[in-house]
């Protein structure tokens, strides 16, 4: 499971074949996301500092070897009184001592109750952290797709804006030409501008998203992208498999990496309390010493007699340790406690994300659904806002209506499209956002995405589905048509002003 991301999985030969045809290809985004992210970078560095707690937790088990020297020069100068009585002569006296010691201990841990259960509190901890990366790994899957997706929707929308924006001055430019020749007053004029100005700021701000969107790509990546490949219109639009949200919630329950994440924290927290607890017991240890030193640095009652042999002093000694904790102030009790709240804690955020997996999992399923729908009824409503249009303009062409219903048919229109390729980047990304709640998503899915990726995708020719381009020529006009090639263009404007 938590292998399941490995770049490997990128690098099979449909996959490399599918990056050489796609050039900026969605799997193109996603290996330089691998390599540059910054974020995932940290989740790494966070795994491998995680992962030395075992073996620091695992040392309070193993021997404990240690050597130390101790090298000392003592002067002892002192008066001495007069006393005959024992026949000692007043006077000062001096002496100078040297003394070396060298000492090696071994210790051996026998029962240390909390050591033992800190380095499973350790390993509970590690796989928590494993885990925690294994989802960042899906999540960065998640954030690419959004990225990648997101700045083709706000190409597809700008397309839109532009198409919108030489629709209105076509009929912007009609209207002139009727008002010059006296078949409609101002009016029509007036309103006609005033649609195609506000198709211009729409414009505008579509251009600035798709700015937006490409710079949130190059914080993902710390790369620059020119242009991507968009998808085309043939991707299947598919109910999930199973279509049963209840199965979803199961797969969730079991495979949801966050979940299982917060379950192994349970684990940690569990295994931290035992070892607070631990700390009531008695330790025992063996212990083996070994020290070498001069007669000087023997600290015995007659140490002054030993001194007049000159071969030095060895001393061995093995024994077991054993210490009986009574009381510490009250601090291995109130660690107990501490212990005890932050698993309840535990326990209360991994129930928390439980419910939150839940709600994302049945949440996403139904999204899916909604997007299919909202799919083909964007599809329909193309169509007839097509067919509308057309009727609206040639009922304006002999006086039965008025400029306004063509520019409302028009709006209609252009809202369609626009919630049309919305509906079909949302259920993507609702796809793959349900994936992830189950824990499933990998990135053979994006692999799979990349196969309805078109590297020669031109948002201005594209963003409708090749079967309601056909009218194109009729309701979108071209942009090579006359007069539109620079509609916001400030002269072209001027030049054919009433």
């Amino acid at each position: 499971m938590r292998r399941f991301l490995l770049l490997a999985a990128l690098c099979s030969t449909a996959g490399l074949a599918q990056a050489q045809v796609a050039g900026n290809g969605l799997l193109d985004v996603y290996r330089e996301a691998l390599d540059n992210n910054a974020d995932l970078a940290a989740e790494r560095a966070g795994l491998g500092a995680q992962r030395e707690a075992v073996p620091q937790a695992r040392a309070g088990l193993l021997p404990q070897i240690g050597l130390g020297a101790q090298f000392n020069d003592t002067h002892t100068s002192l008066q001495l009184k007069d006393n005959p009585a024992l026949g000692v002569q007043g006077g000062r006296y001096s002496s100078d001592r040297s003394s070396q010691l060298i000492q090696a201990t071994l210790s051996q841990p026998l029962f240390r109750a909390d050591r033992w259960f800190q380095l499973k509190a350790a390993k509970a901890a590690t796989e928590q952290a494993e885990l925690q990366f294994s989802a960042a790994q899906q999540q960065l899957i998640l954030q690419t797709a959004e990225g990648y997706f997101s700045a083709l929707r706000a190409q597809d929308a700008l397309a839109t804006a532009r198409a919108e924006e030489k629709a209105l001055y076509r009929q912007l430019d009609q209207s002139r030409e009727r008002y010059k020749v006296g078949l409609t007053d101002d009016t029509d004029v007036l309103q006609a501008q005033a649609s195609f100005d506000n198709a211009q700021a729409n414009r505008s701000q579509s251009e600035q998203q798709v700015a937006d969107a490409f710079q949130a790509l190059t914080r993902l990546t710390d790369r620059d992208y020119g242009s991507i490949a968009g998808i085309r219109h043939d991707l299947p639009i598919l109910p999930p498999q199973p279509n049963d949200a209840r199965q979803w919630v199961d797969t969730a329950m079991r495979q949801n990496l966050q979940l299982l994440a917060a379950g192994q924290g349970v684990n940690a927290a569990q295994e931290t309390l035992r070892q607070r607890r631990a700390g009531h017991l008695p330790t025992v240890d063996a212990v083996a010493r070994y020290s070498h030193s001069d007669n000087d640095a023997v600290n015995l009652p007659n140490a002054e007699q030993l001194s007049l042999f000159g071969s030095p002093v060895n001393s061995r000694s093995i024994g077991i340790q054993v210490e009986v904790p009574l009381y510490s102030g009250g601090a291995t009790s109130s660690q107990a406690r501490q212990a005890y709240q932050q698993l309840d804690r535990s326990e209360q955020q991994q129930e928390s994300l439980r419910r939150q997996v839940v709600q994302n999992t049945r949440n996403a399923h139904r999204a899916i659904n909604t997007d299919i729908e909202q799919v083909r009824a964007r599809r329909l409503s193309i169509a007839s806002s097509q067919r509308a249009l057309r009727a609206t303009e040639i009922a304006y062409q002999v006086g039965s209506r008025t400029i306004v219903d063509v520019l409302d048919a028009q709006r209609l229109l252009y809202n369609a499209v626009r919630q049309y390729n919305d509906a079909r980047y949302n259920y993507i990304l609702d796809t793959l956002r349900l994936k992830q709640a189950a824990g499933t998503l990998a990135p053979n899915d994006l692999l799979a995405l990349s196969g309805y990726l078109d590297p020669h995708y031109d948002p201005d020719r594209d963003f409708l589905p090749p079967d309601l381009a056909k009218t194109r020529a009729d309701v979108l006009p071209a942009r090579s048509a006359q007069g539109l090639s620079s509609p916001s263009s400030p002269e072209s404007r001027r030049s054919s002003a009433p």
